[in-house]
């Protein structure tokens, strides 16, 4: 990377200015940070010890985890840090570092979530062939491919970030390094970057979103035809619905905050739209996905029974 700046380090602003707010501010989101932990890590230790799970969707919920719990740590420490601190500064490589990540497991997880659609949709839809269209090798190579692509789409953000001239003040108003909020600091022509956050990353969100949203409509359409049972239909479209929540929690934030100009929204705007998709879906994730689901429940018993 070249390093073309007059600037070693920035400040992060963080979340609030009030003063009287950060030690508030620092429980609820380290109680939030815990429970993150617990909940994925949870999910990711059943997922991968116990043998009846090792299912293409539990295959899956534990990549889930896995970018969760690794998503969270890219910005919820150094921010519960900077409620403490009065020196709230970042270094340079520290800060492209963090946006690298940032980028490279928010992507990944866009791309992951229509894949876990898809295989709901298999199983329900196809479940004769449910084995032959997922079988392990597939799964790998979907897994693979996902956390490559998510890789390589961050580097783009980090590279191209990391040239721009930077000379004036080094502010952040935000919690965490992004790609938005480093632009409004740079120096010259941003164009470019610009246009790479609103195409390329919006076409990630909104394609992700939008094959989802297909997944979960193709399943209620053939339930609706194909069940016959009430409460059999209604279960589906409960869990659908539940699932369809945090799909909208995680992708509504990002669209808002990618794809809009940068002089539609507000630094404060931002700010609360990537808490929800930084802090507030990775926490939600277990919840809704598996510690709702009586296998994983079961899993667990058993886990806590061998400890015991």
């Amino acid at each position: 990377m070249l390093n073309q700046t007059s600037v070693t380090e920035f400040f992060l602003l963080g979340v609030t200015d009030t003063q009287v707010l950060q030690p508030v501010l620092f429980m609820v989101f380290l109680t939030i940070y815990f429970l993150n932990l617990a909940g994925n890590g949870a999910i990711l230790i059943v997922v991968t010890s116990d043998p009846r799970l090792h299912s293409p969707m539990y295959f899956f919920l534990g990549n889930l985890s896995c970018l969760d719990i690794c998503y969270s740590t890219v910005t919820l420490p150094k921010m519960l840090e900077n409620f403490l601190s009065t020196h709230k500064t970042i270094s340079f490589l520290g800060c492209i570092s963090q946006l690298h990540f940032f980028h490279f497991l928010g992507s990944t997880e866009a791309m992951l979530v229509p894949v876990m659609a898809f295989d709901r949709f298999v199983a329900i839809c196809k479940p004769l062939r449910y084995t032959l269209i997922m079988s392990h090798q597939v799964c790998t190579q979907m897994a693979v491919t996902i956390w490559i692509i998510g890789f390589f789409h961050a580097l783009l953000h980090s590279v191209m970030t990391s040239r721009l001239n930077f000379c004036g003040s080094n502010h952040i108003h935000h919690f965490f390094c992004d790609v938005k909020p480093l632009l409004k600091l740079a120096c010259g022509n941003t164009e470019l970057n610009q246009w790479l956050l609103n195409n390329v990353t919006g076409t990630f969100a909104m394609g992700s979103f939008f094959l989802t949203l297909l997944s979960y409509f193709y399943i209620i359409i053939y339930l609706f035809f194909k069940t016959h049972s009430c409460s059999m239909l209604h279960k589906a479209l409960f869990t659908c619905a539940s699932h369809f929540m945090v799909v909208v929690l995680f992708y509504a934030p990002v669209v808002f905050t990618y794809i809009r100009p940068a002089s539609g929204s507000s630094m404060d705007q931002e700010r609360i739209s990537a808490i929800m998709y930084s802090v507030v879906t990775p926490v939600l994730n277990p919840l809704i996905y598996t510690l709702r689901n009586k296998e994983v429940k079961e899993a667990l018993r058993r886990m806590i029974r061998r400890k015991v």
